[in-house]
């Protein structure tokens, strides 16, 4: 016999494991909860911005994929610091391109709202 969790329970714990993921990048790191709090802004300025449905959840989801991204940049740095507090070639180039990941993902939500607006801005202001 197997103790391997299946079915509902399984999707039910898998669902409690991320709410306390998202829970302690929320205690843990300062640049989550910036994040989090820009996209629920961005998210609140989206819905009611004149443009189509498919153009706000392009701009919710530019948001989203940061805020992923933050997530996994933040695992990557727990775990290089859980095994060792000495500097190391390496830890440090896994924090460094999780930060790149990062940046880039800040980038082209950036890129996107900005192509967005334009857009829209000469859609309704020809």
């Amino acid at each position: 016999m197997s103790n391997q969790v299946t079915g509902w329970r399984r999707i039910v714990n898998a669902a409690g494991y991320s709410w306390k993921g998202y829970k302690a990048a929320w205690q843990n790191e300062a640049a989550f909860r910036q994040e989090t709090l820009l996209a629920l802004l961005g998210t609140i300025i989206a819905l009611f911005l004149p443009v189509s449905l498919l153009a706000k959840l392009v701009l919710i989801g530019s948001m989203i994929a940061v805020i992923v991204v933050e997530l996994l940049n933040s695992a990557i740095e727990a775990v290089v610091d859980r095994f060792g507090g000495e500097w190391h070639t390496l830890s440090g180039r896994a924090k460094d391109m999780g930060s790149a990941a990062v940046l880039l993902a800040l980038l082209w939500s950036l890129v996107v709202w900005i192509a967005l607006l334009v857009e829209s801005w000469h859609h309704y202001f020809p």
